[in-house]
């Protein structure tokens, strides 16, 4: 039966508040919302049937529930940035009428779309192309949907002379294509999208970038512009003063003004290079975790950079993540592998003795540096990079202890991240599919155990969380730890992870009490993630001022004139004798330079001396953020800086 044959019949419609009604088939959704004067219809964007999102002008053509969807809702802003995506390339094509059309979806923050041109869009381009997609937003446009044949569509967007339309076409569609038209633009998409252009309420363009099309490196650059579009304009103001705010802490601007690492081309993308002061804090960061990782019992090892292609065969990695992987042939014609992983290291590890019940948990740790292929288009500052340090652990133990070690995991993590300033933390739960058992490995028992060991540590310290059915990997189920950083953005950090697949391919065991051999349960543990990516999310969140102690300078002091330079260069050797990092500004600038100079290098401690302050052992005390503080003995000011450091302060 087609649309036609039930145009006009009477189907059944649950009403939100769970009335049912009856309307005709193909009645718009938008009609039948108004004549039960359903709340919000008026401010509706959308609509759902069954709980999936369609467009408010859509025709009934099924029994279902029905609701609205309102600007406020999740779903509401995919819809509006996907419809202002398709405003935007209506607007380049009446612009640039020569650019052809690839792809353009809606984003987590935007929207993006790609075309194919011979010169690249500019600044100015895309103030045009905004001033464009006003009038088009004016005009109040209906945006409608089309459903046509597969070859009708094919043949509309080959008159169109849209190639990379057509691809989609053929790649994506069914029998039936959908396409969305508005002032004769057109578009093959799903949707939803709003009714009309003057829906639209906010938007912003806000850069270019060159994309290969389909994401590979041997395609054709396409000119890929993004976009952002809100709810309201309180919305979008509140987002691009983050965007603002996020380019300030940029990451890369900040490593490269206060000189703590650089990725250099000459040597390769993706691989990066810790200065000195970057080492600093790198090793305070590592430093901080190893004392954590000592107090609970864990091991430290390390494993070779390179092994054989067989451990990775056997632990399941060369298969299924071969394109990723780094190799090498030896003379001999050996395979090798630049290590991508540090697990199947400490498996071996753990299997190379006999292990008694009475030997677990073993807690296995390691900063093991790992290498990964990553497209050069998709590497971004220390954020996305081929060469990285995991704070990686592994922990084999029996059922009974795990419960006690995942809530040891959680509470590893509340303490670094506390400690770093992450007071805002969210957990998320990950588990099998109960219906599709069948793609994952291990048996029901141990997915029970493991699935309810997460949800009892959770449980236990009172961590609330969100819980993700199917969303488990094919191995087993896992906690993400997400934080919040200064400025309200996510970033996945620690994971807590189950691991039914190694044990079972290596074949460890451990004999229990009773003589059997049994194997371990085992767990990926990660706090950091990786020591880059987590520096970089250091450096934006702090915006590059590190609490004292992980400033890679401590205190900087300034002389006022070099009449006090052997009492400044006094003042160094008492400072670094007390541990404090210290440097003496030597130069002959004026100390309102100096001060600023140390400012701009966001030094915690500013040490301001004269012949006053050389004459009775003391420092005039400028704080970062807080200002002057007035002079104090230096050795007061020695006992204050040395508390914030070791109780890791994050002020001064």
């Amino acid at each position: 039966m087609n649309e036609h044959d039930i145009q006009g019949e009477e189907l059944k419609v649950t009403l939100p508040s769970g009335e049912q009604v009856f309307a005709a088939a193909g009645d718009t959704l938008f009609d039948i919302a108004a004549r039960h004067e359903l709340a919000g219809v008026k401010t509706a964007i959308a609509a759902r049937l069954d709980g999936e999102a369609c467009d408010l002008h859509a025709p009934l053509k099924r029994a279902a529930h029905l609701s609205l969807i309102q600007p406020d809702d999740p779903e509401a802003l995919e819809i509006i940035r996907h419809s202002t995506s398709h405003v935007m390339a209506q607007a380049v094509k009446e612009l640039y009428p020569d650019a052809k059309i690839a792809q353009g979806p809606a984003t987590d923050d935007g929207f993006y779309y790609d075309f194919q041109r011979a010169e690249p869009f500019s600044d100015d381009d895309l103030v045009k192309i905004e001033q464009r997609m006003r009038k088009i937003i004016k005009k109040n446009q209906r945006i409608v949907r089309h459903e046509v044949s597969r070859e009708e569509a094919l043949a509309l967007f080959a008159e169109e002379g849209e190639p990379y339309k057509r691809y989609f076409v053929e790649t994506k569609s069914g029998e039936v294509a959908s396409y969305y038209e508005q002032g004769g633009f057109r578009d093959f998409c799903r949707g939803p999208h709003l009714s009309s252009t003057r829906r639209i309420a906010a938007f912003k363009l806000l850069s270019v970038a060159g994309a290969y099309w389909l994401g590979s490196e041997e395609n054709e650059m396409l000119w890929r512009i993004y976009g952002t579009a809100f709810a309201s304009q309180e919305q979008l103001d509140a987002h691009l003063h983050r965007l603002e705010e996020a380019r300030r802490r940029d990451h890369r601007r900040l490593g490269k003004e206060l000189d703590l690492f650089s990725l250099q081309e000459t040597a390769g993308g993706g691989l990066a290079f810790w200065h000195a002061k970057g080492a600093i804090i790198r090793q305070q960061i590592e430093g901080f975790l190893r004392e954590q990782l000592q107090t609970r019992g864990y091991v430290q090892v390390i494993t070779p950079h390179i092994a054989k292609d067989t451990l990775f065969r056997i632990s399941g990695h060369y298969d299924f993540y071969h394109e990723n992987m780094y190799t090498l042939r030896t003379a001999d014609d050996e395979e090798f592998v630049i290590k991508p992983m540090n697990c199947p290291g400490h498996v071996m590890i753990y299997k190379s003795g006999l292990k008694s019940y009475r030997d677990l948990p073993v807690r296995m740790a390691e900063f093991g540096t790992v290498y990964r292929y990553e497209r050069s288009g998709t590497l971004h500052g220390l954020f996305r990079v081929r060469g990285f340090t995991q704070d990686d652990a592994h922990i084999f133990c029996t059922p009974d202890q795990l419960l006690e070690e995942v809530d040891d995991c959680l509470d590893m993590a509340e303490t670094v991240f506390n400690t770093y300033g992450f007071r805002d933390v969210h957990y998320e739960l990950s588990v099998r599919d109960s219906k599709n058992t069948d793609k994952y490995i291990g048996s029901d028992e141990e997915w029970s155990e493991a699935e309810s060991a997460l949800v009892k540590a959770l449980e236990k310290r009172g961590l609330p969380h969100k819980r993700f059915e199917g969303e488990a990997v094919f191995y087993g189920p896992k906690i993400d730890v997400k934080v919040i950083d200064a400025i309200g953005r996510p970033w996945q950090l620690s994971t807590i992870q189950f691991d039914f697949n190694l044990p079972r391919r290596f074949d460890i065991s451990y004999v229990d009490a009773d003589g059997q051999h049994k194997a371990p349960y085992m767990v990926h543990r990660a706090i950091y993630g990786s020591m880059e990516r987590f520096f970089g999310i250091l450096i934006e969140h702090f915006a590059g001022a590190f609490p004292p102690w992980l400033a890679p300078v401590q205190a900087r002091i300034l002389p006022v004139s070099d009449k006090v330079s052997e009492y400044g260069e006094q003042l160094l050797s008492q400072l670094e004798d007390a541990g404090i990092r210290s440097e003496l500004d030597r130069r002959a600038d004026k100390i309102g330079a100096k001060i600023r100079d140390a400012e701009l290098h966001k030094i915690p401690y500013m040490l301001i001396v004269g012949p006053r302050e050389a004459e009775n052992g003391s420092v005039s005390l400028r704080v970062r953020h807080d200002g002057d503080q007035g002079s104090l003995p230096t050795s007061e000011f020695i006992a204050r800086a040395g508390k914030a450091i070791e109780e890791r302060s994050l002020k001064g």
